[in-house]
């Protein structure tokens, strides 16, 4: 018996993808902070929030940028320091960021939710949760810190909780950012979404990933082929193409997509982020 247990564990093990150590972790840091600032002390905090802006009316015109900011990433590691120090003034500036994306996982992209609350006092566009949003404390959290949109993954959530999550954000005034990988993942989306990304990265795929404390050159968790199903998101919606983006493959994405989010390329660039910033700007 005991032999078999661990070769059932070591085989659980090996097919353990990111996205499940992510979320476990998640789990951990949302029980965390709920020790910090209770369900209560959130709810109350969400009242003297400063009022929402429209995330939604900021995609709805020309094509343009949804500008992210993150410490690090488990697809290669950490972003260049000066770049990350310099993105909230650079997007606050640029003309075609339309919003501003803010990771605040701390264990794998390097940020809490504090991070989100100073970006949104420099910025005057819309500021986007990034997380992996699985209990409704981080909705209320979102919108208590300043959060004027949350990301919802639909290879995280159930159709249920899709529209659960959904409705509670936009009673807090937030919108939200649908995201989608596959075909079936955009039959549970809520039939109300209004603004649906696809992310090609492969977060459910076994390799690809250094994890939360590696480093890598390239990006090997990119399947850009996934911006395909852009013809088949829902009718109206405003599209969003996530993941794998830089100046010189934006010229496909325009075609298909309101947007494009943006982070790595700018995170990352070896001249800094204002000279590949200028690049996007020149190809939009």
């Amino acid at each position: 018996m005991p032999v078999s247990q661990g070769k059932a564990g070591a085989f659980s093990n090996a097919m353990k993808t990111i996205l499940d150590t992510i979320l476990a972790d998640v789990r951990d840091e949302v029980s965390a902070a709920k020790l910090v600032r209770t369900p209560s002390d959130v709810r109350a905090m969400c009242a003297d929030a400063p009022p929402p802006r429209d995330f939604h009316a900021a995609l709805a015109g020309p094509f343009g940028l949804i500008a992210e900011i993150k410490e690090r990433s488990p697809s290669v590691g950490s972003m260049r320091e000066e770049n990350v120090s310099e993105a909230t003034g650079a997007y606050a500036e640029s003309p075609v960021v339309r919003a501003v994306s803010v990771l605040t996982n701390l264990r794998h992209f390097g940020m809490d939710i504090e991070r989100l609350n100073a970006v949104r006092r420099v910025v005057t566009k819309p500021v986007l949760r990034k997380d992996f949003m699985v209990d409704e404390y981080q909705v209320r959290e979102a919108r208590a810190f300043g959060a004027d949109a949350i990301l919802l993954m639909a290879n995280v959530l159930d159709a249920a909780r899709l529209k659960g999550f959904y409705d509670l954000a936009r009673e807090l005034g937030m919108e939200a950012l649908f995201e989608i990988h596959t075909v079936e993942e955009i039959g549970i989306l809520p039939a109300d979404a209004r603004i649906v990304g696809i992310n090609s990265r492969k977060f459910k795929s076994q390799s690809g990933f250094v994890g939360a404390d590696g480093s890598s050159e390239k990006d090997f968790s990119i399947d850009l082929g996934v911006f395909e199903l852009a013809d088949r998101l829902p009718s109206g919606c405003i599209r969003v193409a996530e993941s794998g983006i830089s100046p010189s493959t934006l010229d496909g994405v325009r075609e298909k997509f309101h947007a494009a989010l943006v982070g790595t390329s700018l995170l990352r660039d070896p001249r800094g982020l204002r000279a590949c910033l200028r690049e996007f700007e020149e190809a939009i």
